[in-house]
């Protein structure tokens, strides 16, 4: 069995615009991991052209059909990203806040690579998920434009809702971290080059093995 610190992190980058502040976010990420001796196994997912249309087949696929019908998935990038994640010890996504919501290709990315038979396995029909993963840290880094305040009083967070409440239990309960970086909009060059050390050492912290 592989030791945690050499199992790779899969690292998950959603923003369509080519030189965001999201796409340096996910390169300090890259290199973090890089210098701290993690293989990567890194998505654009947009760059990609990563379809996120879930099929009716694997809307309606649950039970022993599970496995049958996932092992015969004709998308080869959907395969490969769901034998990375199994593969993988940890997750980082980088992704705006978009409406309180992951844009909608890693929503999609989401609904095709957390299936039954691959991320979890359902014995009864509202039961509690056995995860078939081996995740043990996820890092969610999130851009926002709206300030904490008005996030908090009007809104509440739908995102952390989402990441540790909903998908945590189908990932095998790790610790989840998340850094929210805002208001993106107004930041300078030496906020923003701020953030990006902060998101470097948050990083080193989860997955360098300390």
């Amino acid at each position: 069995m592989l030791d945690e610190t050499a199992r790779p992190v899969v690292v998950l980058l959603a923003h369509p615009r080519p030189g965001s502040f999201n796409h340096a976010l996910a390169a300090r990420v890259r290199d973090a991991l890089a210098r701290a001796g993690r293989p990567v196994f890194f998505h654009d997912l947009y760059a990609e052209g990563f379809d996120p249309v879930l099929t009716a087949e694997e809307a309606y696929t649950s039970g022993t059909r599970a496995a049958e019908f996932l092992a015969a998935e004709p998308d080869p990038l959907v395969r490969r990203h769901r034998e990375e994640l199994r593969e993988a010890g940890g997750l980082v996504a980088v992704h705006p806040n978009w409406w309180g919501k992951p844009p909608a290709i890693l929503s999609g990315w989401l609904d095709r690579i957390l299936v039954p038979g691959v991320a979890y396995r359902l014995d009864d029909a509202g039961g509690a998920p056995e995860s078939l993963l081996s995740l043990r840290r996820v890092l969610v880094v999130n851009t926002s434009d709206t300030t904490e305040e008005r996030e908090r009083t009007l809104f509440g967070d739908p995102l952390d809702a989402i990441w540790k409440r909903c998908l945590a239990p189908y990932l095998g309960e790790p610790e989840v971290c998340r850094r929210v970086l805002r208001v993106v909009a107004d930041a300078d060059e030496r906020r923003r080059a701020a953030w990006l050390d902060d998101v470097e050492a948050e990083v080193r912290r989860l997955f360098g093995g300390h």
